[in-house]
């Protein structure tokens, strides 16, 4: 089975993204990873470019204290080496198109743990920066609802922990590592899951 007969042509690219509030129109991207998966000769899933960036705040975004507080981020620290959210979608989304052409598939489908969240602020950020998006504008794979079905847990961590993957709770909350492990999450489920030609 080649990728794009395994999800009506679509590409799976996971994406994790750390903001400064719950709000995609008025909040920003702090830092944002986007996985994009290959597809083995054996037809299994597994995380094959990964792309990430720590982010400026676009101009005039608000910051939630309470949001910094929880990811740890230090916006002003100049050994995040941050770039703007049009240089971070651009050179993400350019990626995605390179895999959409080699891989035959029509779009890319956003994977994510509550992947309605990252969607939304990808979509505004794509607004703000004027462009094009490859991600479909309104379907998701939520790995949310995958580990519930799965293992009956629906927070990553214990869903992680039950299936038997590593998880490291000083890591977590890292876009970086958040990324790695919804694609760990989500390999392991459609692996497990594999359909007919």
């Amino acid at each position: 089975m080649e990728l794009k007969d395994r999800i009506r042509g679509y590409l799976p690219v996971v994406v994790d993204i750390e903001t400064s509030g719950f709000n995609d129109k008025t909040d920003a991207i702090l830092e944002i990873c986007a996985i994009i998966l290959g597809m083995d000769t054996e037809g299994s899933f597994y995380p094959k470019s990964t792309l990430h960036y720590h982010v400026k705040p676009f101009q005039g975004a608000n910051i939630e204290p309470s949001a910094i507080k929880f990811n740890g981020i230090e916006i002003d620290n100049p050994f995040r080496l941050a770039v703007t959210e049009k240089k971070a979608l651009t050179e993400i989304f350019e990626r995605i198109n390179e895999d959409l052409k080699v891989e035959d598939c029509a779009r890319s489908i956003l994977v994510g743990h509550n992947a309605f969240f990252d969607l939304g602020f990808v979509k505004e950020a794509t607004t703000r920066t004027g462009l094009k998006s490859p991600f479909h504008q309104f379907s998701t794979i939520d790995t949310v609802s995958l580990s519930a079905l799965y293992c009956g847990e629906t927070v990553l961590a214990k869903a992680i922990s039950k299936i038997g993957i590593e998880w490291d709770n000083n890591e977590a909350h890292s876009a970086l590592y958040d990324t790695q492990k919804t694609s760990e999450l989500f390999c392991k489920i459609f692996n497990s899951q594999k359909i007919d030609e």
